[in-house]
């Protein structure tokens, strides 16, 4: 019956990196999207203003 061999090293930098990962996820929860979604979202929202402003009549602006 022989004892399984652990690096420690290793143990430590795997346990260290499950921690920053449950952390990054509290983030990610707490602070809402993601920097891709963001992206994602404002990229929508200037194409949907760009359309709205592309279906403007001229005579609009003459109006007011």
């Amino acid at each position: 019956m022989a004892a399984e061999i652990v690096n420690l090293r290793l143990e430590r930098k795997r346990k260290a990196r499950a921690e920053t990962r449950v952390r990054a996820d509290a983030n990610a929860a707490r602070h809402g999207q993601s920097k891709a979604e963001r992206t994602l979202r404002a990229g929508r929202e200037d194409l949907a203003a760009r359309r709205l402003d592309g279906h403007r009549r001229e005579d609009a602006d003459e109006r007011e």
